[in-house]
């Protein structure tokens, strides 16, 4: 009886998946079809729902795009297998530029960022997907706050990356490149309502985990900050300046970190969202 049942089962799976299998993405953007493959994905096997990791990953930006899919792709990546979720990672990284600007994309990648327990290191493969466009990446609403996920949870050579990136191309080290202070990228961002957060959280974070970038940032924030008396988000940077130098003070003659990994302490479980 047992085994009839075991067989039963296996049957009605397969008639579950035959059915759907040609219409994963148009039921995930539905209001009601969402639901049907949510549970799909709560009440058979994650072997049985290939057939919708496969829909999702070759659709992916459709899918993370949508109201309804990026909360049926995060869906997707609690119930999968190890090698199913670095089926969708792999995915979401590939994507990842386009994902981090939209309304509902930049959810999903906040929400891999936030995994553990995988096989590879998702922020550090993401980082560099987005190399090129940090500084137009952070004066956006979505963008900007995966570029702070990014540094507040990525190993030091990500926070590296992001800061170089940031600087390389400010007046400081660039004295002839623009004829105005309004032009360096780091008073762009210093002056953006969301691009002074990304600053922000470069200082603290660059203070705690590679000093050097912290000291280069300094130097090439400070000759702006007469032309931003105006702005309300000065005192903030002064502020975070001077704690990143008290926290580079405190650390001196304390070991660093070996490995270039930060404490699980300072990830943050919730989406970043203002």
């Amino acid at each position: 009886l047992s085994s009839s049942s075991a067989a039963s089962d296996v049957y009605k799976r397969q008639v579950v998946g035959d059915a759907l299998k040609g219409s994963v993405v148009e039921l995930i953007q539905d209001l009601n079809g969402n639901h049907v493959i949510q549970r799909c994905l709560q009440k058979m096997e994650p072997v049985d729902n290939q057939f919708i990791y496969d829909a999702v990953a070759r659709n992916c930006v459709q899918v993370s795009t949508h109201r309804h899919g990026c909360c049926v792709m995060q869906r997707c990546i609690d119930h999968a297998t190890d090698l199913q979720k670095v089926q969708l990672i792999n995915e979401i990284n590939e994507n990842a530029l386009v994902l981090v600007q939209d309304p509902f994309g930049n959810y999903v990648v906040q929400y891999v960022l936030d995994l553990e327990n995988v096989s590879i290191n998702v922020c550090d493969n993401l980082v560099p997907k987005l190399l090129g466009h940090i500084v137009p990446l952070s004066t956006q609403k979505f963008s900007s706050n995966v570029i702070e996920k990014c540094l507040k949870i990525g190993a030091t050579i990500s926070i590296v990356k992001i800061c170089h990136e940031i600087i390389k191309n400010s007046k400081v080290l660039n004295p002839t490149k623009f004829s105005e202070e309004s032009e360096d990228p780091i008073f762009i961002l210093l002056s953006d309502p969301y691009g002074n957060y990304v600053i922000q959280t470069a200082l603290s974070e660059a203070a705690s985990h590679c000093p050097k970038e912290f000291h280069r940032l300094v130097a090439a924030i400070r000759p702006l900050l007469q032309h931003l008396h105006n702005t309300p988000y000065i005192k903030r940077i002064q502020t975070k300046i001077q704690s990143g130098q008290r926290i580079i003070q405190h650390a001196k003659g304390n070991n660093t970190n070996k490995n270039g990994t930060k404490s699980p302490n300072n990830i943050r479980s919730q989406f970043t969202q203002r």
